[in-house]
């Protein structure tokens, strides 16, 4: 079966090189009008669509008149600067006449590992996919320095499919898939259709540094199929030049599919039941029955409020009796949840004087 088969919630990844012409640096226009009609397929069949892309620098060089090469940090966050309109401009065109509203969402390696904007991305992402809208996600190459970057789309992709759930994550690649070796100096290089487990012989085959054929550019790869096979998403690599490389996927274009190891819910509520917590919830009985079904925790059913934690850090959910019902990650700070327990969800915003999220606890941040 065609890995995009199925598919409920897709995050596809566009690397510069095929979104922006290597000599003219002109936008491959042509190219990304054809995948807007991949992008209109599988959202026509009820498919979520995230796309990761890369270009905004490419694109902001060419307009500058800037030389090909390593540019110094300031030049190169300019360029994204200027870029980043016309990346998000080009999207927009494309994809508006399939009826697709886009958004643009920036990101930072900080964005993932402060839980707070984990939260606040992961919301923002869940929002828009809820309205119809397609994320187009990009590292925000403005601001974020060395310390704070991914530096590669690959693993930026791998962190939002983990992020939104997602069951698959595309890399649209200049290689149709993962090989035993270079293909370019190993003429009897294979490549692998199927790989269920990332073994140590696998690492070793990724090569050194060098473009998608070789261990710098298929090193990242495969450390975005780790992040992404572990957390629940299966992964795939394959050709993404020619027109319509989605279209072409699903009719069995050559490609290499990583395996989930686990469902990507189930995985988020094992990372999150392994968490530390830094407080307790105490509920009445009636939230406790609505726990049991499926519901989000809303602070009506709160009636105590013990620890210090902060917004998005872990905290236990006890039942009437003090028994524990489970854990999850906290929508209030330990004083909010303590001001807001047992109102309703309309009196939040007279409580604390700013509007707030309906639970204190969402389901899909909650481990029973």
């Amino acid at each position: 079966m065609a890995p995009l088969t199925g598919a409920r919630r897709v995050v596809v990844k566009i690397g510069s090189a095929l979104l922006v012409d290597r000599v003219s640096g002109a936008l491959r226009a042509d190219w990304l009008r054809a995948l807007s009609q991949d992008v209109a397929m599988l959202r026509q069949r009820g498919a979520d669509v995230i796309l990761v892309s890369s270009g905004s620098i490419a694109l902001g060089r060419a307009v500058l008149g800037l030389a090909r090469g390593d540019m110094p940090l300031e030049r190169s966050q300019a360029a994204a600067a200027v870029g980043q309109i016309r990346l998000a401009r080009a999207y927009e065109e494309v994809l508006a006449p399939h009826g697709i509203t886009t958004a643009q969402v920036l990101v930072t390696l900080e964005d993932s590992t402060d839980r707070r904007r984990y939260l606040n991305s992961r919301a923002t992402l869940e929002t828009l996919l809820g309205m119809g809208v397609v994320p187009i996600v990009n590292e925000n190459d403005t601001i974020a320095t060395d310390e704070i970057r991914y530096g590669d789309n690959d693993r930026l992709a791998a962190q939002v499919a983990v992020t939104v759930g997602a069951d698959l994550l595309v890399l649209l690649s200049d290689v149709d898939g993962f090989y035993t070796g270079n293909p370019a100096d190993t003429p009897d290089a294979r490549r692998f259709d199927v790989i269920d487990s990332i073994t140590p012989e696998i690492e070793a085959m990724a090569g050194d540094a060098g473009s998608g054929l070789s261990k710098g550019g298929m090193k990242t790869k495969l450390l975005a199929a780790k992040m992404a096979t572990a957390g629940g998403c299966a992964m795939v690599i394959t050709e993404g030049s020619p027109d319509n490389p989605l279209k072409l996927l699903e009719n069995g274009a050559a490609s290499t599919l990583f395996t989930a190891q686990v469902d990507p819910q189930a995985a988020r509520k094992r990372w999150i039941a392994a968490m530390k917590p830094r407080g307790e919830v105490v509920v009445d009985a009636g939230a406790a029955q609505a726990l049991a079904n499926g519901k989000s925790l809303l602070p009506a059913g709160v009636v105590a409020v013990t620890g210090r934690f902060g917004r998005g850090d872990p905290v236990a959910i006890l039942g009437p009796d003090r028994e524990r019902l489970g854990q999850g990650l906290s929508r209030y700070t330990a004083a909010e949840a303590g001001r807001i327990r047992g109102i309703r969800t309309g009196e939040i915003e007279s409580v604390l004087g700013y509007p707030g999220r309906a639970a204190l606890i969402h389901r899909d941040d909650m481990a029973l």
